[in-house]
């Protein structure tokens, strides 16, 4: 399942607990920019040598994304990236 449909899941089932961090952002961020989050993430992943603030930097200003998206993507992408 991808992350945004776990996102959205949770938020239908009144049994789940609401999602929590980055990924509480998904549903908004792919309505507001149009692309499916697994893009932005495949996107961040080609940039394996940036720092967080880099890719949050570079988010915004080549992508037009605000901070708090740009921030939760990077931090989703980062921590997926160190569990393997």
């Amino acid at each position: 399942m991808r992350p945004v449909e776990l996102a959205r899941d949770a938020c239908r089932t009144c049994d789940a607990p609401p999602v929590k961090g980055p990924a509480s952002h998904f549903p908004s961020i792919e309505k507001k920019y149009g692309r499916p989050v697994q893009e932005w993430l495949d996107m961040i992943r080609t940039k394996p040598d940036q720092k967080h603030m880099e890719l949050v930097t570079w988010l915004k200003a080549e992508h037009g994304l605000g901070h708090g998206h740009a921030n939760a993507l990077v931090a989703y992408a980062l921590a997926d990236a160190k569990r393997g």
